[in-house]
């Protein structure tokens, strides 16, 4: 005797099942690692959460929440590199929708944190910097106080070439030379190559001498 087989068709099981988004089933599954004290793995969960935010559904205010999060639970496990990795991407998404005193905060406490420790405070360097460009869209005066500041915490930092270009620019600035602040961003390009985030920045500041056209060519 021979039974038929059942058909079940591939296709209408997909379309009458509801599948949650990726994003929504990892949130749900932190919270239950969080429940459960698991915060290394909620930690991780969250930078994956961030990580579709944005790239596949392009919201930077929740990937930032998400790596915030991240951070706060490598912090309390201190887990502090990865907490510093996960801030340091907030800090850069402030930057970018010009949240700028929440950005410098990061950027401080991250160059704070790893320039006293031998393998991490070359890096430092690169975090001051950026906190003194945030400080330098926002106010002249404030980016060069902030200089000082950080040549007194980190004494390395008056050598670095990064320095020695805040100083070109701020003198730029403040004579309103965007000739000579072009200058000065092209020779450091020249050795030590500027990425888009920092362009986007240097540009933003220029913008704001007198009759500046607004590029870096």
């Amino acid at each position: 005797m021979h039974f038929a087989r059942p058909h079940v068709s591939i296709c209408s099981c997909r379309t009458n099942t509801t599948v949650p988004p990726v994003s929504l089933m990892l949130e749900m599954l932190t919270r239950s690692l969080t429940l459960m004290g698991r915060f290394t793995i909620a930690a991780k969960h969250h930078i994956s959460i961030a990580e579709i935010y944005e790239s596949e559904l392009v919201d930077i205010e929740k990937a930032i929440a998400h790596y915030e999060q991240a951070a706060d639970y490598y912090k309390g496990e201190e887990s502090n590199s990865s907490a510093n990795k996960c801030l340091l991407k907030v800090g850069a998404y402030c930057a970018q929708l010009e949240q700028y005193q929440k950005a410098i905060e990061i950027y401080e406490q991250v160059g704070a944190n790893t320039m006293d420790n031998p393998l991490l405070k070359y890096s430092a360097k690169e975090y001051f910097f950026k906190a003194a460009l945030c400080h330098f869209i926002v106010d002249e005066l404030n980016a060069k106080i902030a200089v000082e500041k950080y040549e007194e915490m980190f004494p390395a930092f008056s050598d670095s070439r990064e320095c020695k270009l805040l100083k070109k620019l701020l003198e730029a600035h403040e004579e309103q030379n965007s000739d000579a602040f072009t200058e000065a961003v092209k020779e450091f390009d020249s050795i030590s190559r500027l990425d888009q985030w920092h362009t986007t920045l240097l540009l933003r500041i220029k913008k704001t001498i007198q009759g500046d056209e607004g590029d870096l060519k």
